[in-house]
C-alpha cells in the first residue's frame, strides 16, 4: 500500500519528528534521543547551533550549562561525526566505528603511523584528557592535503581515531575539545550488533526523528539523510517521486498543534535543502560564506517556523560586550499578518531573554 499525502500532512508529520509542535519535550537527553542527533557547529553568531537546536525544542528550561554536564559528566551524551548523540546510541555506531577510516588514504597513513599512535594512545591513557596542542606531532609520515588539516599530524590522528572508537571526545571548552581513552568516555557494557541489525536500527531512528524521508540522498559523511526501504511508502501530492514515513506519524498526522520557532541554520529540519523546499516551499541558504554584499537574507539568518510553514528569516546578532541582541533584519516571506507578526516579534523577545541580552532593532 502506498499513503497519499497533502503537503500540509508531509510537513505536519516532518514537524512532529522534529519536535516542534506546541507540545514540548521534557528534558535535554529526551531531546537529542528524539532527534537522534544535534549538530555541533559552534559558529556562534547568536548561540551555538547545538544550544539553538535544544532551545527551539525546550524552550526556557534549557541551559548550556545543563548539556555540559549530561556530556562531561553524567555521560548521557557523547560526541561523534560532528553530533551530539544519546548514549544509548553508542551501540548502533560501533559497527561503523569499525569499519573506519574509510578511504584508502586514511588507512594507508593510519599503517604508516603504527608507533606513532602507540604512542598517543599511550600518552592519552598516562594524563588525558588532553588537545590536540597538547601531543607532540611525532609523526613517521605526515598527512597531505590541499586543506587546513595539511601536516596538523596530532589532530588529525586524534579524529581518525575518534571515528575509530579507540578515542573519545571527552569534553569542550572555549579553548575547543579535549581527547581521552575511549574507555574513560564511552561504557564497557555496550550491546554487540552486526552491521545489517544496527544499520537497520539507526534508519528506523531517522525515520522516526524526521517522519517521511527519500529512499536515497545525497550522501553525508556521518549521518545519511535518507532511510532506505524502512517505513511506509507514500506519495505527497505535488511532489515527484516515493517519499517513506514513519507509521506512528502517518497515524498522527491529522492531529497536530503548531507554534512558532526560530531554527538554527544546521537544524536538521532544513538542513536537506530539496526537502525543505519540496515539503515546505522554502527557499534557503547559510550565507556566512558569501562575501557580505552578495548576501539576501544575512551571515547567520535563523529560519522562522509558524504552524507548520517558514514564514521567513530573522537576521541578528549577538553582542555580548555590549549585552544586546542586535536585530538588523526581520525578513517576511510574504506579509506577515497581524497575528504572525505578534507571534514572530515574542519569539525573538524569548530568543533575547534566554540569551540574557536586550534586544534592540526591528520589533523591539
Amino acid at each position: 500500500m502506498v499513503h497519499r499525502l497533502s503537503r500540509e500532512q508531509a510537513r505536519r508529520i516532518a514537524l512532529r519528528g522534529q519536535l516542534l509542535t506546541a507540545e514540548r519535550p521534557a528534558g535535554i537527553v529526551e531531546t537529542i534521543d528524539a532527534l537522534t542527533v544535534v549538530n555541533i557547529e559552534p559558529t556562534a553568531a547568536i548561540a551555538p547551533s547545538a544550544d539553538l537546536i535544544l532551545w527551539s525544542r525546550l524552550g526556557w528550561p534549557y541551559q548550556p550549562a545543563d548539556l555540559s554536564r549530561l556530556f562531561e559528566e553524567d555521560r548521557a551524551v557523547f560526541e561523534w561525526g560532528g553530533f551530539y548523540r544519546a548514549m544509548t546510541d553508542l551501540a548502533l555506531l560501533i559497527p561503523e566505528m569499525r569499519r573506519r577510516p574509510e578511504s584508502a588514504q586514511a588507512r594507508e597513513w593510519l599503517a604508516a603511523n603504527e608507533v606513532f599512535r602507540r604512542e598517543v594512545l599511550a600518552r592519552l591513557r598516562a594524563e588525558g584528557p588532553l588537545r590536540a596542542a597538547d601531543i607532540p606531532d611525532a609523526a613517521q609520515v605526515s598527512w597531505r592535503s590541499s586543506g587546513w588539516t595539511n601536516n596538523r599530524n596530532s589532530m588529525q590522528l586524534l579524529e581518525m581515531l575518534v571515528l575509530c572508537g579507540d578515542v573519545a571526545v571527552s569534553s569542550r571548552d572555549a579553548g575547543g575539545r579535549l581527547f581521552d581513552v575511549a574507555d574513560r568516555v564511552y561504557p564497557r557494557d555496550v550491546p554487540q550488533l552486526t552491521d545489517e541489525d544496527a544499520g537497520r536500527e539507526r534508519a528506523e531512528r531517522r525515520l522516526a526523528s524526521l517522519g517521511i524521508a527519500r529512499v536515497k540522498g545525497i550522501a553525508q559523511p556521518f549521518e545519511p539523510i535518507d532511510v532506505g526501504e524502512i517505513g511506509e511508502a507514500a506519495i505527497v501530492d505535488g511532489v515527484d517521486g516515493v517519499w517513506r514515513v514513519d507509521a506512528d506519524a502517518l497515524a498522527a498526522a491529522d492531529r497536530f498543534a503548531g507554534r512558532t520557532a526560530l531554527l538554527s541554520p544546521f537544524d536538521r529540519l532544513v538542513f536537506d535543502r530539496r526537502r525543505l523546499e519540496e515539503l515546505f516551499g522554502y527557499e534557503y541558504l547559510l550565507e556566512m560564506y558569501k562575501p557580505a554584499a552578495k548576501r539576501r537574507w544575512g551571515y547567520f539568518a535563523l529560519p522562522i517556523l509558524h504552524g507548520d510553514r517558514f514564514v521567513g528569516k530573522l537576521d541578528a546578532k549577538s553582542d555580548r560586550k555590549a549585552g544586546l541582541l542586535r536585530v538588523h533584519a526581520v525578513h517576511e516571506d510574504e506579509p506577515f499578518t497581524e497575528q504572525v507578526r505578534e507571534s514572530v516579534d515574542a519569539e525573538i523577545q524569548d530568543l533575547a531573554r534566554w540569551l540574557g541580552l536586550e534586544m534592540v532593532g526591528p520589533g523591539a
